[in-house]
């Protein structure tokens, strides 16, 4: 097969992340590259086997918006499409990020039981006059999406210790819909420490989605401190998602990604990843890469 040399892998344009080419060191076989696909793993003891990257959907998202849904429906189906192709089929979501009805527009023509879809719930203290039902929630979701079900929801953006006291509304909805199998496992993603360390020991989590990278930003604790705790989550059979691999997008060059997949994939005690892709090049770079670094 022929070999590009690096000097003309570039002129393509083919792998580039947030306006910064990134490609491997040495030459590539582009032929070989578009041929691997991701490996899926078992999700802790969520009873879920998933893709080991996972599609985000909330690069600089909130209000009903991110990057993705930025780019328009036909612009993003094409590119899940791709990411399905590559063997990502798992999607991350969440209400705030308004890319339900994006996903769901995207997978409507692929088969429903090869994918996963996790998105995340909004929650507020209970007592609050901004909780509704949580069934409420689950139904508008997945009409959005359409589908039955779904397979993980969580409690989105966890900032405070004591959560599983003060969000039993939640807790108890998400609960519900699960022994009626409208989703099949619960959790939370993570944005303080001591709202990590308490999931960790918590029963009722399947799974905890947490920032990590080995540069320490924007996370919760240092690299070590954080991938320890993390082992003990995994220890106790939760499935632990790593998302901020890139730190939010603030390290992206050749080597520090490089860096980043390498931590998260021997190192960080998690199972799987979400990347916040937004095109067709960085699904084929981050397939590359991960499925030659694991």
């Amino acid at each position: 097969m022929e070999k590009l040399s690096r000097r003309s892998f570039l002129r393509t344009g083919l792998v580039s992340f947030a306006g910064l080419t990134i490609v491997g060191p040495g030459s590539f076989d582009l032929n070989h590259i578009s041929q691997i696909t991701v490996d899926k793993v078992k999700l802790g003891n969520s009873g879920l086997h998933v893709s080991r990257i996972a599609l985000g959907t909330g690069s600089k998202g909130g209000s009903k918006a991110s990057n993705q849904t930025r780019l328009g429906m036909e612009k993003f189906a094409e590119m899940a499409h791709h990411a399905y192709d590559r063997g990502i089929r798992f999607f991350d979501m969440a209400d705030s990020y308004g890319s339900h009805q994006y996903v769901g527009n995207a997978i409507k023509s692929l088969p429903r039981e090869k994918i996963t879809l996790l998105t995340k719930i909004w929650t507020h203290e209970d007592g609050s006059d901004r909780n509704v039902p949580v069934r409420e929630s689950l139904d508008r979701y997945r009409l959005e999406m359409g589908t039955d079900y779904i397979d993980i929801v969580l409690m989105h953006c966890l900032m405070q210790s004591d959560w599983s006291n003060n969000r039993k509304h939640y807790m108890e909805g998400l609960s519900k819909a699960k022994q009626e199998g409208i989703i099949k496992a619960v959790g939370v993603s993570c944005h303080n420490w001591d709202a990590m360390v308490e999931a960790v020991d918590n029963p009722w989590v399947d799974v905890i989605m947490a920032r990590i990278n080995p540069f320490q930003s924007h996370m919760d604790g240092t690299p070590d401190v954080v991938k320890e705790l993390l082992g003990k989550a995994k220890k106790n059979g939760i499935g632990v998602i790593g998302m901020k691999i890139f730190g939010e997008g603030n390290h992206v060059s050749d080597s520090e990604r490089e860096q980043s997949l390498q931590f998260a994939l021997t190192r960080a005690n998690i199972h799987c990843i979400t990347l916040g892709m937004e095109s067709i090049a960085h699904i084929d770079d981050a397939v590359g890469r991960v499925m030659r670094l694991v």
